[in-house]
């Protein structure tokens, strides 16, 4: 894992295609801009677990509260501090 320090305005190459430029950061996160070719696909993690959850859920039968309990547990660890 590469880990950097920038500061808004500044930008991360990825490759020759990927851009990353860091917008604003705050107590409450950083907002980010990322400049990809379009069959290249972006999603927050929070977003592939919500899909993978979901596919998987379609491949097995489960109790509708089941699932709402996985959901909620996900997003219980999306919202911990780091």
């Amino acid at each position: 894992m590469l880990i950097l320090r920038r500061k808004p305005g500044e930008q991360l190459l990825i490759g020759d295609n990927i851009r990353i430029t860091v917008m604003d950061v705050s107590e409450g996160g950083v907002r980010l801009a990322i400049e990809a070719p379009r069959e290249i696909t972006i999603l927050r993690s929070e977003l592939k677990k919500a899909v993978d959850v979901n596919r998987d859920a379609a491949n097995e039968q489960s109790e509708p509260q089941q699932l709402l309990n996985m959901l909620n547990q996900m997003r219980e660890k999306s919202e911990e501090p780091k």
